[in-house]
């Protein structure tokens, strides 16, 4: 008898999408794509609002807190609070995840930074935003704090960022 009223109801189910057109109905399939990207959009998401609270913290040389972040000191931090693990030296964090393209760049990759294109690392900062207008970053800068920047406008800054990672995925 159990039997029976299941498969009615499963009828029932199956019956009323096809009659309320909801085509697009689809079963849920566990560890499905779907669902790992929009989880993943959803922790950049976490993490780029996360950051974006430590605004005008100001600098400090190894700083890791909110009393004062230096640029990897900042990552360690914000990456820290979602469990992902990073070196407090940015030439060492350049290292950790894996490589990204500038055009697939997405909020919460790590962009580094180089004076000379053969040169050593010298600076981390966090992607916010890559669209049109070009990457925006979040950063500890030693002159004005943690500040927001698109990278791409800055005469400073375009001609030395080197190397996106994402830290995210790892």
């Amino acid at each position: 008898m159990k039997k029976i009223q299941i498969i009615f109801y499963l009828g029932a189910i199956l019956l009323t999408y096809s009659l309320l057109g909801c085509s697009s109905f689809q079963p849920y399939q566990p560890g499905g794509s779907t669902s790992k990207a929009v989880k993943e959009d959803g922790l950049r998401s976490e993490i780029v609002t996360y950051a974006r609270k430590y605004e005008g913290t100001r600098y400090k040389y190894a700083g890791m807190s909110p009393k004062g972040f230096d640029c990897s000191g900042f990552t360690c931090y914000v990456m820290g609070n979602f469990g992902i693990d990073l070196t407090h030296q940015s030439g060492v964090q350049e290292t950790e995840g894996s490589p990204v393209s500038p055009r697939d760049a997405q909020p919460g990759d790590l962009v580094f930074f180089r004076k000379r294109k053969s040169g050593n690392v010298f600076h981390v900062a966090l992607v916010v935003s890559n669209g049109p207008e070009g990457i925006r970053v979040i950063h500890a800068t030693s002159s004005r704090g943690v500040v927001i920047d698109n990278i791409e406008e800055s005469s400073y800054w375009s001609s030395k960022y080197a190397t996106i990672r994402n830290v995210i995925d790892q």
